[in-house]
């Protein structure tokens, strides 16, 4: 050993440093005893959604990532529960191939660490890219194992307004950076469409994007076509497809808050948009009753109302000198029941909600948002006092006009019984035209002067037919 030191120090100062990283690499590699021995486990039972390991109960956690080591490739899966003498294994890809006796180490909670670089790209739940590009480049700080949002008190308050494109949305549901909001649709209804023009509004640095059970062949219409490239630079897609195993699911909802707190932290005012919440509730009930927990409401374990709001209040404001994450969420309503208990529940959680009705989907009027079940409770925030005075005798039209629809059909209705009634059959159908809007108009940059100058010009036209 002296030998070696004496010819260390006569060698020259390059080669010297050289060598010296080189004894420091190798004793971080034997200081390190998991590179050597790593504990381990068996597969003792298989089932088509889980596997059971015995052998990891003393050092498993909740939460903590699995490696499956079998006949095939290395496979990844999630500890959902913990006995005393096995632990239940929820795996990220198809259990087909684990077998009775397969090796499975621990690997400890999952890491997402996300980057300025990935804005433009898409990845998997586990933060792995999709999209055929580069590598991602991995931010050096390792995440909380399990993220939490920003206490009460700590927390921003939301004050600004701010404009999406959407008249309907604008005028009638204004939004706020931080807000949550959710829009409650059924299948087939548009929903998909509202959510991309939202996702376009120019008013964020950065836009997350989650898609949670959606059909494979619509991902990459959804992010070229509806998203499209000038938005998609600046956006961070999360996919997780229909066809993928429930804790894929189930983990892609949770990369994404995590992608959206990343840039939040930074400062950026994030948009986050989650399509869809309910199935991610589908995921987590699956993921649940498979390790044994029973269901409570309408197939719906407990904990599934637990993650529910455990996710949702990750978003929002910031703390002082950070960014907000402005959250909207889509709740697709199982057969047309806004009573179904995932609606029911996160309406309680979110800001607001928009409603998107199958009839005014019928009548060929989209966004079919219908503004008299719609709120936003932060609208006070962004409407000025005229707006609210304007947009509440909106709603009495509205309503007025949707009261008496059954009488008019009847021909009942008489012109000029009913002031109120006239002034709203007269202008109400030209709102609900105002109204009207789809992704290839554009955005509207100030929906009030819209629809004041179409009603204008409808009572011009109406004056001159006279």
């Amino acid at each position: 050993m002296s030998t070696s030191l004496a010819n260390i120090r006569n060698e020259p100062e390059a080669v010297h440093d050289n060598r010296l990283e080189a004894l420091e690499r190798i004793q971080h590699r034997f200081a390190d005893d998991r590179l050597l021995v790593r504990r381990g486990g068996q597969v003792t039972e298989i089932a088509p959604t889980h596997y059971k390991v015995g052998g990891l109960s003393s050092i498993a956690r909740l939460g903590d990532i699995v490696e499956h080591r079998g006949h095939g490739r290395n496979r990844r899966g999630e500890i959902v529960q913990i006995g005393r003498d096995e632990v239940l294994v929820a795996p990220y890809e198809s259990s087909g191939d684990v077998g009775v006796g397969d090796a499975v180490f621990t690997r400890g909670p999952i890491a997402i660490t996300p980057h300025p670089s990935w804005r433009g790209r898409a990845i998997d739940a586990l933060g792995r890219p999709i999209d055929g590009g580069t590598p991602l480049i991995r931010n050096t700080r390792q995440d909380a194992a399990e993220a939490i949002p920003p206490a009460a008190l700590a927390r921003q308050r939301v004050e600004t307004g701010f404009m999406t494109g959407v008249r309907v949305i604008d005028i009638f549901t204004p939004l706020c950076f931080g807000q949550r909001m959710g829009i409650f649709a059924g299948s087939g209804v548009g929903k998909s469409t509202l959510l991309a023009m939202l996702a376009g509004a120019d008013a964020f640095d950065t836009v997350v994007v989650a898609l949670i059970g959606e059909r494979g062949r619509e991902v990459r219409e959804f992010l070229e076509d509806t998203i499209g490239v000038a938005s998609m630079a600046k956006t961070v897609a999360v996919v997780a497809t229909s066809d993928e195993s429930a804790m894929m699911r189930r983990r892609a909802p949770d990369t994404a808050m995590r992608v959206a707190e990343h840039f939040r932290d930074r400062g950026d005012r994030v948009l986050l948009v989650l399509d869809s919440i309910t199935r991610f509730a589908h995921a987590l009930r699956e993921v649940a009753i498979g390790a044994g927990e029973p269901p409570v409401a309408r197939g719906y374990p407990a904990s599934v109302f637990t993650e529910l709001p455990k996710l949702l209040e990750r978003a929002g404001p910031g703390m002082e000198g950070t960014g907000s994450i402005t959250a909207i969420i889509s709740v697709l309503i199982d057969g047309d029941d806004h009573n179904d208990p995932v609606a029911d529940s996160v309406r309680g959680i979110l800001d607001g909600h928009i409603v998107l009705d199958r009839s005014i989907a019928e009548q060929g009027r989209y966004p079919p948002v219908n503004p008299l079940a719609s709120i936003s409770r932060l609208a006070g925030k962004a409407w000025t006092p005229e707006q609210r005075q304007l947009v509440s005798k909106l709603k009495a039209l509205i309503s007025r006009f949707e009261d008496t629809r059954d009488i008019r059909l009847l021909g009942a209705y008489q012109p000029g019984a009913d002031p109120d009634l006239d002034l709203a059959v007269r202008q109400v159908p030209v709102i609900y035209e105002a109204l009207g809007q789809s992704p290839v108009d554009g955005p509207s940059l100030d929906p009030f002067s819209d629809l004041a100058r179409h009603l204008k010009s409808k009572d011009r036209a109406h004056v001159q037919a006279e």
